[in-house]
């Protein structure tokens, strides 16, 4: 093996989120109406910048206003609470890989190179070690009962898509207008993806069955394309907000969010609950920590709502991915996170690491589910994900009360 290739087999791409310090960008206050809003609007605008936020679930406003005029505001009487406007990023460590490489990827069908569908134990190793067969989402026995459908709508909550891919294009959702979605980054109709980081966990959910590139989970499905990450990676609870609740109020069925970070937030778990009573299901990335999360939870996969699936990251030999986020009873189910090869922006393709590739492989499945079971709850289908999830030795007793998504028996409701 030359060094270049070996390189490559030791670079480890993790990028789904990172939870070091929290910051926030202003603040988020609800009013307890739209007349309690007029009437303080400008009394908190002599204070600094204020913004009404357009939602469907009552009258919110982004304020940028200094820590001395924080209690002021929160003693308004129209004030129904005041919270940070938590920031949340990307870890974002997409290094180069050679040209030549892309190149060779892109010009072939690479279905050998998806051990998250079908584990051989050669695709899914290293030089060093082999995968452990069978340890992937049994994906080839569950499209012998269903391969997608294009009535169910999947939103991708990230850094947009590049809906113009190859692979994506003839599955992406468009709305009257003809547009693929919003982004509330810079507040345009336009979602493109500038990162990667929202086009990859598109291809992992809905990269067409078409004899190019790669297979997604579902080959027939509408993917929502909500950009409230910036190409650089960073958003905040406001763009998250405004993107949820976007997806509502536009018909999606599942919602997959690759993205977290910063503190507990009213707001953001409000807006969780009316996409639950809406009938919707939220697919969250556990995190990227190695951390316990019954211990110190991670949002948005931690807030106690029936809706939030939260999904951790195993490797190819079935095992917890060493920087994946952990829990009992927080973590709901494992799907493959480490090295999943899937479509980044300009027809290209690459490997990535994290929670962040793990959760689409469980949006693609409920996706596939709800082709025959439309009817399903969402806490109906998160308690089937975990009982129809393979429980296996390689996860270890302390990582859930799950195990590892298995299509299959998801669809089949097959229970030990």
């Amino acid at each position: 093996m030359n060094a270049k290739r070996l390189l490559l087999s030791f670079i480890l791409f993790v990028s789904a989120f990172s939870l070091s310090a929290q910051e926030y960008n202003g603040y988020i206050v609800k009013f307890h109406s739209d007349k309690a809003m007029e009437m303080a609007f400008d009394d908190i605008k002599n204070l600094g910048e204020v913004r009404p936020l357009n939602l469907s679930f009552g009258p919110f406003a982004q304020v940028d206003i200094d820590a001395k005029s924080l209690e002021h505001v929160k003693s308004m009487p129209g004030v129904a609470y005041i919270e940070p406007n938590w920031i949340v990023t990307l870890d974002n460590t997409l290094a180069e890989l050679e040209e030549e490489y892309f190149d060779k990827a892109v010009n072939e069908p690479s279905f050998d190179q998806q051990w998250g569908l079908r584990n051989d134990g050669r695709n899914s190793g290293s030089w060093w070690r082999r995968g452990r067969e069978g340890e992937d989402v049994n994906a080839l026995q569950a499209w012998e009962l269903a391969k997608g459908d294009r009535e169910i709508i999947i939103a991708v909550i990230d850094t947009g898509i590049d809906y113009t891919h190859e692979d994506l294009a003839e599955n992406m959702w468009t709305n009257e207008e003809g547009h693929f979605g919003y982004n509330f980054v810079n507040d345009t109709p336009d979602p493109m993806d500038g990162n990667g980081h929202g086009t990859h966990c598109a291809g992992v959910i809905g990269a067409a069955h078409n004899g190019v590139g790669i297979a997604g989970m579902m080959a027939d499905v509408r993917m929502m394309a909500l950009k409230f990450l910036s190409d650089s990676g960073r958003g905040d609870t406001a763009g998250a907000i405004q993107s949820i609740d976007y997806a509502i109020q536009n018909g999606a069925h599942i919602m997959s969010n690759s993205w977290g970070g910063g503190g507990f937030s009213e707001a953001l778990k409000e807006v969780i609950e009316l996409a639950n009573d809406h009938g919707i299901v939220f697919v969250a990335a556990a995190g990227n920590s190695n951390a316990n999360t019954d211990n110190r939870p991670m949002y948005p996969a931690g807030y106690d709502v029936e809706n939030i699936i939260s999904v951790g990251a195993m490797d190819g030999r079935g095992n917890r991915s060493s920087f994946s986020n952990y829990g009992a009873n927080s973590v709901h189910v494992f799907a493959p996170g480490s090295n999943i090869y899937s479509t980044v922006q300009n027809n290209r393709y690459r490997n990535l690491s994290g929670t962040s590739m793990a959760a689409p492989f469980v949006s693609g499945a409920i996706g596939l589910l709800l082709e025959s079971e439309r009817n399903l709850s969402p806490v109906e289908i998160r308690e089937r994900v975990m009982d129809t999830a393979v429980r296996t030795e390689y996860l270890g007793d302390d990582v859930s009360l799950s195990g590892r998504l298995d299509t299959h028996r998801l669809l089949t409701n097959q229970i030990d």
